[in-house]
């Protein structure tokens, strides 16, 4: 009952979630949160997951996360990661991120939500009294949306924790939500069952058998409250009811083929054979792997033996001998098949992960007998998550196939960069060299200048100011002056004089003008700063692409070599881990089929004597019809 109420509960939370809980949200402002997203809701969680957790990762270790637009989505990503992760089967890391979240300093309503996941995460791995500790920290507000789902996930961890008069209140508390419909009054009416209120719970039963929705879901778990309930009025025999309820299953519906089955096992009990003949002829030929079916075509005949058309009886038995022996055969051929390991090849066939109903189909592909019993065993739940288990490890080693093959693909990359630039970075670097010296040489002269500038403002320096004509004049004044003995005669003085007035006016002229000489010196020097901070972002931008060449094809050995154990080390526990779970698959679908193969030949020993029986009787009743002649 316990399994039965998980399922039944993980269905219904599934079925009112997509993509996890996790919605996108009304404005994205990151993209690779939106690539996350898009993953996440191609149900890619593996994906979506690697894809988040990098984004988170990369996220915490900024310096200045307020300047990254992901800090919009942070904490709604915090809270998606943990959703993935559960979609994905990750049930500890999963509930390690949720515990992280409720530690933390946030609003209570949030947190409420995250203890909602956190029992959700231990209800679906059957840890009923963890989940009920944590839905009783629950206090304070909680989300409208998420109202009906906590309180429905609270009275379903009361039932399996034994509460079941809590869990009632509960579920009287919910009659007005039209998500829950059906689920309600059927795990409601099991709560008074299992509380010992059989009546009672035989009308919760009876009203959510009752209930019309155009939800599929909805309509499934209708079907099966009328067949929970017809199937205990048959033990109780009550027959009429019991037959009534069995009728409201849909005949497409899941259940109906027990439905079916139940009904003519009513009839029979009433003695009304022929009736009987309505549901089980109409059971009969349906697929002949169900066990409803199988067990029905040995009720046809043995109903029409009871109406006395022994002769009708004994030829459909022969023909039901036929039909067992056929399948005892497939049986047979079934496990072969296994025992070679052709099962699980044929669970990983990627054609057939493109339809909805692939195990469905698993049984309709004629190279794949292996399958062809296994639909209910394949429809388990037990077996279910042993199967996501053994595909999900089967992704995963694609994943590190592609990997190793991406590695390969990035030396080959680096391989032909270095090839490219080897032979160019010599002559490169050394004209790099040459301007680079040449550019220092300028740098420091600009420098110089600009301090002997500086040092004009506070001692002021006219002659360091003159231009180049002045101080060629000067220079020529100089060595004029030189020239001129000592003791000169008239004419020499009168030269003397004439230099000393040219070089007056030259400094007049230079230590008038320094002002505006100044001035035009410091434009020029800023002037100039410009051209070398130019000179300087070429200068950056040359050694950037320079590094950015050198990096493309060097320093990556160590990486891709590290890379590369890593991706084998994986691949070596994979494939022990899928062998181990691969055993496990193969050992339940043997057991399977050979229990099939077992009921098979024990009906088919049953037919046989049913067959000789009607065949004695048929003879009997002839005999008499001509004696009576």
């Amino acid at each position: 009952m316990r399994r039965l109420l998980v399922f039944l509960t993980t269905l219904l939370l599934a079925t009112n979630a997509t993509a996890a809980s996790t919605k996108a949200p009304q404005e994205l402002k990151d993209l690779y949160y939106g690539e996350a997203l898009y993953c996440a809701f191609q149900e890619d969680w593996f994906d979506a997951i690697a894809r988040l957790d990098t984004e988170l990762g990369q996220f915490y270790q900024l310096d200045q996360p307020e300047l990254d637009p992901f800090i919009v989505h942070s904490r709604q990503a915090a809270f998606a990661v943990g959703d993935f992760e559960l979609a994905y089967r990750m049930h500890q890391r999963a509930g390690r991120t949720m515990t992280a979240v409720i530690d933390a300093d946030i609003e209570q309503s949030l947190r409420n939500e995250t203890l909602y996941r956190l029992a959700k995460i231990h209800f679906q791995k059957d840890q009923p009294g963890q989940a009920l500790q944590v839905l009783e920290r629950i206090t304070g507000p909680v989300p409208p949306s998420l109202q009906d789902d906590l309180d429905f996930l609270y009275a379903q961890v009361l039932i399996v924790n034994a509460r079941f008069e809590e869990a009632i209140d509960i579920f009287l508390q919910l009659k007005d939500s039209e998500a829950l419909d059906g689920f309600r009054e059927y795990n409601q009416g099991i709560a008074l069952i299992m509380l010992g209120k059989e009546e009672e719970g035989r009308r919760y039963l009876d009203l959510g058998g009752q209930i019309k929705s155009e939800n599929p879901v909805t309509q499934s778990i209708c079907d099966k409250s009328n067949l929970t309930l017809g199937e205990k009025l048959l033990k109780d025999e009550e027959l009429e009811h019991a037959k009534e309820v069995l009728e409201r299953v849909r005949l497409d519906g899941p259940f109906s083929n027990q439905a079916l089955l139940g009904a003519g096992w009513a009839d029979v009990a009433l003695e009304r054979y022929d009736r009987a003949l309505v549901p089980w002829t109409l059971l009969a030929e349906r697929e002949v792997s169900d066990l409803a079916v199988q067990e029905a075509l040995l009720g046809v005949p043995y109903a029409y033996g009871e109406l006395k058309a022994y002769n009708k009886a004994a030829l459909m038995y022969e023909r039901v001998l036929e039909i067992f022996g056929t399948e005892i055969d497939k049986l047979g051929a079934s496990l072969s098949s296994i025992r070679e390991g052709r099962f699980l090849d044929a669970l990983v066939r990627e054609e057939l992960k493109l339809d909805a109903n692939w195990v469905v189909k698993l049984r309709r592909l004629p190279d794949t007998p292996e399958t062809y019993y296994l639909l209910d065993l394949m429809a388990s739940h037990e077996f279910q998550e042993s199967l996501k288990n053994y595909l999900d490890l089967e992704q995963l080693r694609k994943k590190l196939v592609t990997w190793d093959r991406d590695l390969n693909a990035f030396e080959e990359i680096i391989e032909k960069r270095s090839a490219y630039y080897q032979p160019l970075l010599p002559e490169i670097d050394n004209k790099f060299r040459t301007l680079d010296s040449q550019m220092r040489l300028r740098l420091e002269q600009r420098e110089h200048i600009a301090q002997r500038m500086k040092a004009m403002l506070i001692s002021p320096r006219p002659e360091f100011l003159a231009t180049s004509q002045e101080r060629i004049a000067l220079e020529s004044i100089d060595r004029l002056e030189s020239a001129l003995t000592p003791g000169a005669t008239a004419s020499t003085s009168g030269t003397s004089d004439r230099l000393k007035r040219l070089r007056g006016l030259l400094v007049w002229d230079i230590h008038t003008d320094y002002d505006r000489r100044l001035t035009e010196a410091f434009v020029n020097l800023h002037a100039l700063d410009a051209d070398v901070e130019k000179l300087k972002q070429q200068y950056n931008s040359f050694v950037r692409i320079r590094q950015a060449a050198m990096q493309s094809f060097q320093g990556y050995d160590d990486t891709l070599h590290a890379l590369r154990l890593r991706i084998n080390s994986a691949k070596e526990q994979i494939s022990t881990m899928m062998a181990r779970q691969g055993h496990i698959l193969e050992i339940m679908a043997e057991n399977e089929l050979i229990s099939r193969r077992d009921r098979l030949e024990e009906f088919q020993v049953k037919a046989r004597f049913a067959m000789a029986d009607s065949y004695d009787r048929a003879a009997r009743d002839q005999a008499q019809v001509k004696g009576e002649k």
